[in-house]
């Protein structure tokens, strides 16, 4: 339950530590299977498990779909891309004026993602389940 602090949509690099969650398994799977679906061979070997947290964000910035993104400038047309300039300097604000967390829509399926600013949180989030993912029956219903 480490945050990323690697570029992301939704964080820059070194500027502040996020955890990338969907309120959906199914957008969770989304997200990562698209990552994997990048490499030239899809990895045969990988072990991925989905958790189910709970999470308790006091003060959560709600930008539930994509035209409120658009009046915030960010290109909806590209959300898709891997252009985050827009997304970055959304999320810096809102770290900056210490919401913990944002509700914003997923680029890969469709669903909301929560993205959690960890140094913010009061409470730490807290592993629930956790499920051993199997990603050639979920290639097999997405044909991916």
């Amino acid at each position: 339950m480490r945050g990323a602090v690697a570029n992301g949509r939704w964080n820059a690099i070194g500027e502040f530590e996020v955890l990338y969650t969907s309120l959906a398994p199914e957008g969770a799977l989304a997200e990562v299977g698209y990552r994997l679906s990048l490499e030239p061979v899809w990895p045969s070997r990988i072990e991925h498990e989905i958790h189910t947290l709970r999470i308790k964000a006091d003060r959560a910035l709600v930008l539930g779909d994509l035209q409120q993104l658009e009046s915030l400038g960010v290109n909806v047309a590209r959300f898709e891309t891997f252009e985050y300039a827009s997304t970055q300097a959304i999320a810096a604000a809102a770290h900056f004026l210490e919401f913990d967390a944002l509700v914003v829509p997923s680029a890969r399926y469709d669903v909301q993602n929560l993205v959690i600013f960890l140094d913010h949180l009061q409470t730490p989030p807290e592993l629930m389940n956790a499920d051993t993912v199997n990603w050639t029956a979920w290639r097999a219903r997405t044909r991916r």
